[in-house]
């Protein structure tokens, strides 16, 4: 099964005069980054939920939001008057000082500032309402592993594409050998021709092509690629997931072979079939970056 390490999950969950409002989101990382936006109400579970979100997720840049609202206006807010009128005194001493014009906006300036604004929101919270949050945690996790398998069976269907094409690109390289040898006899055999006055051996003449040939022998490129694209496939229906660093080693190896048969071919058709596998393959290397 394969998870892509891209992903969303949101749950809304009510509890007594409030709700819970929690989104997680990932992106492809090679590590776990977790950043957290917890109401300070409730930070002392933050250990809680990132061990959480770290045990299900394991990779990822994931961010988590959580957003609390008070529900049939049990909470009351009020201005804390002799705050804001010290900060305003303060304020005009340093534009006395500094000799600077005062704020045309004292309302939105005012404001800016620390514990401008009370609540009765208490800073402590229950047993059970911590619960209640790490529930709804617990629940947008769970949306978000979903969306993972989702979009998992997407780059799945899309890997086996790009690879079925590489192995058929590969299955047109035999029927250019038998041209491609030829041509290498027989540009060898013309560069021989136009020196004057030369004395060939024959038979040296002819070790020396068979050496040259082998060198550019390509059957073992071609089965290990073969290879390559059958570990790929296994390691792709793993049922277990997981599989995203090895599938790039894989792709890496894949990538060496085709690069020496390009080097190699010394055929402009056969060129045209490495031109097309790199254009396949890098599709493959894309994408793999965001899978588990």
């Amino acid at each position: 099964m394969l998870l892509s390490m891209t992903g969303f999950g949101r749950s809304v969950v009510p509890f007594e005069n409030k709700r819970f409002t929690v989104e997680i989101k990932s992106l492809n990382s090679k590590q776990l980054d977790l950043s957290a936006r917890v109401p300070a109400p409730y930070r002392d579970r933050e250990i809680a939920m990132r061990n959480l979100i770290g045990g299900r997720l394991e990779r990822g840049k994931v961010d988590l939001t959580i957003y609390v609202e008070t529900l049939s206006g049990a909470e009351t807010i009020a201005f804390n008057l002799p705050l804001m009128k010290a900060y305003k005194e303060q304020y005009k001493e340093m534009a006395r000082e500094l000799d600077l014009p005062e704020p045309q906006d004292w309302y939105n300036l005012l404001l800016r500032f620390p514990d401008t604004v009370k609540s009765d929101t208490l800073t402590h919270i229950s047993e059970e309402e911590g619960n209640a949050l790490m529930g709804a945690v617990g629940e947008a996790v769970e949306a978000l592993m979903d969306y993972r398998a989702t979009e998992g069976r997407k780059l799945s269907d899309f890997f086996g594409l790009r690879i079925a094409n590489i192995r058929q690109l590969l299955n047109q390289v035999p029927q250019h050998e038998g041209e491609r040898i030829e041509r290498i006899r027989v540009r060898i055999a013309d560069g021989l021709a136009k020196i004057p006055q030369a004395e060939i051996d024959k038979g040296r003449l002819e070790q020396e092509m068979i050496f040259y040939i082998e060198k550019l022998d390509i059957t073992e490129e071609k089965q290990r690629l073969a290879q390559h694209l059958d570990y790929f496939i296994e390691t792709l229906n793993l049922t277990t997931p997981g599989q995203g660093k090895k599938l790039g080693f894989i792709a890496q190896e894949m990538g060496r072979e085709i690069n020496t048969l390009g080097s190699k071919s010394n055929h402009a058709e056969m060129q045209k079939l490495v031109v097309k596998m790199k254009d396949e393959l890098e599709q493959i290397k894309e994408q793999v970056l965001n899978v588990m």
